[in-house]
């Protein structure tokens, strides 16, 4: 009985004292409340550099900024956030400072903080401050999305050899020139990942315009009769002799090979940079202008010919691989459509080169 006497009693003083303490100082709760919310601003203003770090890694990561320009925004947004913590600690240490030194509570300084709010940022990304500078909202803040970007994008740049395969011959019989002969491709590509979760297949496709140019060997030129294209050899000294085709086609490859996994707190990216791939496709598309222009003298006069009707096909279409690391490929592309249409003796272009996809 004497034991539950002094416990009772104990409860009793205790009670008494806090009683005591809250009178001496009706706003002890209050300060301890702001006291503790001095380590909330710092952990908040981390978050938030946190998040703005991961925005400038993502723009580092797509290109948009160099590393020289991410690292001078980092140290930008760390000395900012770091001056927030400072701040925003000061304002409270005052409004602590001024509950200390009055019993009477203005509205400024209520029990529930009452006052103006300041908003930041603009709708599930916002965050409210009171005039203290304590964060009072939202009270549910989402965890941010991880968004994936599946379609990425780039120039594709090739330049290379061309030549003819022709029916009945080989290539070492070609009646075009190694050397003097080639090929250039400007276009834009899309690159989107096929599969949700792995990036192991990528379908590429795009645009390109595609220019062929065939160098006719020995005084030769091409001329077209009743529809049949041949090679003639001219009786003059012929200065040139060159065939060109201009073609606009949609490239299409299944590109395969490994990939980075990049993930960061907002985002995820996959990255072939600095990876060994391989693409396999073909093109199709249609002719938009043809040109076989010759130069030589007559009696010391500089002629030029052009012919511009050859009977060329309007359709072409062809296959084409590529085998790349990084940036830079070895491109191979061959014309299943013959170069002429409706002849006895088909002559295919063939083309092998390098390509650059220019990021």
């Amino acid at each position: 009985m004497k034991t539950i006497t002094q416990y009772v009693i104990g409860i009793i003083l205790v009670c008494a004292t806090q009683f005591s303490v809250a009178q001496e100082n009706p706003n002890s709760l209050k300060i301890e409340f702001l006291e503790a919310k001095k380590e909330e601003v710092k952990t908040q203003e981390k978050e938030f550099l946190k998040d703005a770090v991961a925005i400038i890694n993502n723009k580092l990561d797509t290109g948009e900024i160099t590393i020289e320009e991410a690292d001078a925004l980092k140290q930008t947004e760390a000395k900012k956030h770091a001056l927030n913590i400072e701040n925003r600690i000061a304002i409270i240490d005052n409004k602590i400072a001024l509950l200390q030194r009055n019993e009477e509570v203005t509205s400024d300084v209520g029990a529930n903080l009452d006052g103006y709010v300041i908003s930041i940022g603009k709708g599930e990304d916002s965050y409210e401050y009171d005039k203290s500078g304590i964060y009072i909202g939202p009270k549910n803040k989402k965890a941010p999305k991880k968004y994936d970007r599946r379609t990425t994008s780039d120039m594709v740049f090739a330049i290379g050899f061309n030549n003819a395969i022709i029916e009945g011959q080989s290539l070492s019989d070609s009646p075009y020139k190694l050397g003097g002969s080639g090929f250039v491709e400007l276009g834009w590509a899309w690159k989107t990942r096929i599969f949700k979760n792995t990036n192991a297949v990528r379908l590429k496709y795009g645009l390109s315009v595609q220019w062929n140019k065939l160098d006719v060997k020995e005084d030769q030129f091409l001329t077209e009769n009743d529809g049949v294209v041949s090679l003639e050899t001219s009786s003059f000294n012929l200065k040139k002799s060159k065939f060109r085709s201009t073609n606009l086609v949609v490239p299409i490859h299944f590109e395969f090979g490994p990939s980075k996994k990049i993930e960061r707190d907002s985002y995820f990216r996959y990255s072939t940079y600095n990876k060994f791939k391989i693409g396999i496709g073909g093109y199709a598309g249609v002719n938009l202008s043809s040109m076989h222009k010759v130069k030589y003298k007559i009696d010391g006069d500089r002629v030029k010919d052009k012919e511009t009707d050859l009977n060329t096909n309007s359709f072409v279409y062809g296959v084409s691989s590529y085998v790349s690391f990084g940036n830079v490929a070895l491109y191979a592309k061959y014309d299943l459509s013959p170069l002429f249409k409706d002849q006895v003796i088909d002559q295919n272009n063939i083309s092998l080169g390098l390509r650059f996809d220019l990021d």
